[in-house]
């Protein structure tokens, strides 16, 4: 069971299989030959992932980033305890790679969750247009789903030095890439254009 693993020159954090979003494009619908078999045959135990992510010698990272096969907010608690513990002694830049629907999984407004611990909130937001999003990511809360990450991140960058709303290069028109470049723009973050992997 694959907890953490390498890419570029990040520790990123698998923690779960879980996801409000069946989208397209996703990389887990691609097997496994990307970063090895990322499908988790049960959730790891908060001390199983503070186990896997001190067992390596942090220093030899840029960063730790919460992203795998599933949405990892849907642990947002546990995630909280993990930093809190990885702030204790080090001082890496911390990322979450989310589908920003935390909100919606957690019932509740959770922006301030994320002060303190994570220094780089990135959010897919995919598309601008909420009709597409819906049928490109299928996600199980419907039309409100577009709507919460913009809620989300308007409400997350608050609380984050830096928060970045992307889309996959491939997966929509050039014309709709500008349109969330703008709506970036118009909220205070950061735009990237994520190449499709």
């Amino acid at each position: 069971m694959i907890i953490t693993y390498e890419h570029g020159d990040g520790l990123y954090v698998n923690l779960t299989n879980r996801c409000s979003n069946a989208c397209d494009f996703c990389v887990r619908s691609y097997g496994n030959t990307l970063y090895g078999n990322l499908w988790l045959d049960r959730e790891p135990t908060v001390e199983e992932i503070k186990e896997s992510i001190f067992s390596r010698d942090l220093s030899a990272y840029s960063e730790i980033v919460f992203c795998g096969y599933g949405e990892p907010t849907e642990r947002l608690g546990d995630i909280r305890e993990i930093c809190a513990e990885i702030r204790k002694i080090s001082d890496i830049t911390i990322r979450i790679n989310t589908n920003g629907h935390s909100d919606l999984i957690n019932g509740r407004d959770t922006a301030a969750d994320f002060a303190g611990l994570f220094d780089i909130v990135s959010i897919s937001l995919n598309t601008s247009d909420p009709a597409v999003y819906k049928e490109m990511c299928r996600p199980k809360f419907g039309g409100r789903a577009h709507m919460a990450i913009i809620d989300f991140a308007l409400n997350v960058k608050n609380y984050v030095p830096r928060v970045i709303l992307s889309v996959v290069d491939t997966t929509i028109t050039p014309e709709d890439i500008e349109m969330c470049r703008g709506l970036a723009e118009d909220i205070g973050v950061e735009f990237r254009l994520r190449e499709f992997i």
